[in-house]
């Protein structure tokens, strides 16, 4: 597995909303069909939401997860939100967890 990428957003980039979720599925589902994954992703702020059930997102959550993808949802953030308990795919880490990820040697990608 590669490097790691952190989500902090529901929307990928800035500008309009519906923009910003259409490039998101877009890069989710494309990072499926790489051959090189990263070894986690970490989900924080409204990035969390991307996870929850609802979600249209959860068809390239299950696709990653299952190709060994480690997906990993802060816990502030799911509390936050309410959506600690529907979360179908992924775990629920901490701050510790995140940090350790941010200062890895594998290297991160922030979306």
């Amino acid at each position: 597995m590669g490097k790691n990428i952190i989500i902090n957003s529901e929307f990928f980039g800035k500008g309009p909303e519906e923009l910003g979720s259409k490039v998101m599925g877009s890069f989710l589902r494309k990072l499926c069909n790489e051959e090189n994954k990263p070894g986690k992703i970490i989900f924080y702020n409204t990035g969390v939401k991307l996870m929850g059930e609802g979600s249209a997102m959860l068809d390239a959550l299950e696709i990653l997860e299952k190709s060994g993808v480690d997906l990993v949802a802060c816990g502030t953030c799911v509390n936050y939100f309410g959506i600690f308990d529907k979360i179908p795919f992924g775990r629920v880490g901490d701050m510790p967890e995140i940090i350790s990820v941010m200062m890895s040697d594998e290297g991160v990608v922030t979306i």
